[in-house]
This record gives C-alpha cells, sequence and structure tokens, in this order.
C-alpha cells in the first residue's frame, strides 16, 4: 500500500516535469524564431542602408555636376 503510493507520486512528479520540459520547449523555440527574425531584419538592414548610401553619392555627384555648370 504504501509502495503504491510512493509509485503513483512519483509518476505524478514525472507528469509534471515532462509539463514544464513542454513549457522549457516552446519558450526555445519562440527564442530561436525571435533570433532568426532579428537577423533577417539586420540584413534587410544592412541592404537598404548600401543602397541609400549609393543614393546618396549619387546625388552629391550630380550636385557637383550642376554646379560646375
Amino acid at each position: 500500500m504504501a509502495i503504491e503510493q510512493v509509485v503513483n507520486a512519483s509518476s505524478d512528479l514525472i507528469i509534471e516535469i515532462g509539463k514544464l520540459g513542454n513549457w522549457i520547449q516552446a519558450i526555445g523555440i519562440i527564442v530561436i524564431l525571435w533570433a532568426l527574425l532579428q537577423i533577417i531584419t539586420l540584413i534587410i538592414n544592412i541592404k537598404k542602408k548600401r543602397i541609400l548610401t549609393e543614393i546618396k553619392k549619387d546625388l552629391r555627384r550630380i550636385e557637383n555636376k550642376i554646379d560646375k555648370k
């Protein structure tokens, strides 16, 4: 009888630990997805900055040509 109670208590503990493990996995997946989103956003922003820098250089070049005339 006492052994059955110990077995039931330990099985309940294992079930609760399993639920906790599932929560930790879910949080881990969310963190990984967030990190991937941040990396993608960083890459997009770098490309935008390069394009804006090229446009800025072109505008300066055009302004210099206009000022010379």
